[in-house]
């Protein structure tokens, strides 16, 4: 097409303005991702006295939901992108109705016992991630219509994961101290679920104007057609978004198998922090000195793909992920505050397991845009995010299941108990080794993502 009808995506430069507005969309998935995954699981098991392996399954069941209604909205998203020009109407309705689902997820009593508790959570939680998933899935969507250039998306999903750091720092200190602010653990949760949730809310709120600029930015373009289709037409459109696009399965399959590692190691951290660590309140210094590091380290990794391309960077991040986490299972036999060392060394890996991946998914539309059409987005990113839904669901199963079977015992807010050796092996184990056998395994699928700089550049230089 000629300059003059090229899609104003194809910018290099994005606003400061736009950076911040879709950065601060992470201070609401950084929230979400963060804080049930740290501490709902334990607040079945410690709170509500729900058994380890029936906690698993309850924070595992909503998970498979995301996964069941993540590609569902991708396609509805791409209709409505293509009927109203914008995706924001989704996002605007995540964002009002996940607060108050939030938290009534945390205000659930122990007077209600174990059984009826574990299905007030459920519920509430099922309500909490269909919420979430109808902001998630257009939001990673965004960047591919917001810039065609290839470092513009590192750069552009860069300062999203300094903010995402920066959330999982807040959520996950801030959360567990409103939790211990009081002397009733009751409350203290309930406390924790509403000023999360409302927190996460305005985020994602915020974050929804940049799907007015994306829109503006793509207006030029025609609006691909998209016909109406059954749930299960939107299914397939999605397996065929998998099997014509090798670049994305291999980005996929490695993106869940680290989700389930990053999963396995947040779900132990709490359970670390009060049987090894020998204190409730050190999983906040456990989550300081993840993020710390990753603040850091963010811009960092950036520099580095730049310079030598994202794939490699992001396989860096990966070895340095595995070796830290393997380091931690001498936590077995030597518990002590060197573990924080340890996880530092993790936090500056996880900022470029976190930025590099997601800066690489918009290449992979573009690069499928070329054969396959626009207007597809929503489904790669509602794949991607059930993929993630996956691994992040798994992470807290396989937690749950260590646990079970090495003979962690359960019990409710007040009461103490003394965990058995075998079970405190066991959260060692699902904290350290498990986590970095994943990440092993993840360095196998990433060997087949062949896209490099010159296919991203090819594609935009075919559009002009």
């Amino acid at each position: 097409m000629s300059t003059e009808a090229r899609p104003e995506r194809a910018s290099v430069r994005l606003s400061p303005r736009t950076i911040v507005l879709y950065a601060i969309g992470s201070l609401g998935t950084g929230g979400y991702a963060t804080l049930p995954g740290l501490v709902l699981t334990y607040f079945l098991t410690d709170n509500l006295g729900v058994a380890a392996l029936a906690a698993g399954l309850i924070v595992t069941a909503a998970k498979i939901w995301d996964v069941l209604i993540d590609p569902l909205i991708g396609a509805a998203s791409d209709r409505q992108l293509a009927r109203t020009g914008s995706r924001r109407g989704f996002m605007v309705t995540g964002a009002l109705a996940l607060p108050l689902f939030f938290a009534l997820t945390f205000a659930v009593p122990p007077s209600w016992g174990p059984v009826a508790g574990a299905i007030s959570v459920l519920l509430a939680f099922l309500a909490t991630a269909t919420a979430f998933s109808l902001f998630q899935v257009p939001y990673v969507a965004l960047p591919a219509e917001l810039t065609g250039d290839y470092d513009e998306r590192t750069r552009l999903l860069g300062w999203r994961v300094v903010v995402l750091t920066a959330a999982i720092l807040l959520f996950g200190a801030g959360g567990p101290a409103l939790r211990n602010a009081g002397d009733d653990p009751v409350l203290g949760y309930l406390l924790m679920g509403i000023a999360s949730g409302v927190v996460i809310g305005i985020g994602m709120l915020i974050a929804a104007r940049t799907a007015t600029i994306a829109a503006r930015r793509t207006e030029a373009a025609p609006a691909a057609a998209i016909a109406d289709s059954t749930w299960r037409d939107q299914y397939m459109s999605g397996f065929r978004a998998l099997r014509r696009s090798q670049p994305f399965r291999a980005l996929l399959g490695t993106f869940v198998l680290q989700a389930l590692a990053t999963g396995t190691m947040l779900a132990g951290a709490q359970y670390v922090a009060t049987w090894v660590l020998r204190s409730e309140d050190a999983v906040t210094f456990v989550f300081v000195a993840l993020v710390g590091p990753a603040l850091l380290a963010t811009p960092v990794w950036t520099v580095i793909a730049r310079r030598i391309g994202k794939e490699r960077a992001f396989a860096m991040a990966s070895v340095l992920f595995t070796a830290a986490a393997a380091t931690l299972v001498f936590a077995v036999w030597a518990p002590g505050a060197w573990i924080y060392a340890s996880v530092a060394v993790a936090g500056i890996a996880y900022a470029g397991l976190q930025s590099l991946p997601m800066a690489m998914l918009p290449d992979v539309i573009s690069h499928d845009e070329r054969t396959s059409g626009p207007g597809q987005a929503g489904t790669f990113t509602g794949i991607w995010t059930a993929g993630e839904t996956v691994g992040f669901a798994l992470g807290a199963t396989a937690v749950s299941l260590t646990l079970a079977a090495t003979g962690y015992i359960s019990t409710v807010a007040g009461a103490t108990v003394e965990q058995p050796e075998a079970a405190i092996t066991g959260i060692v184990l699902s904290f350290s080794i498990l986590p970095a056998v994943l990440m092993a395994a993840s360095l196998l699928t990433l060997r087949h993502y062949g896209l490099r700089r010159a296919d991203i550049e090819a594609v935009g230089t075919s559009d002009a």
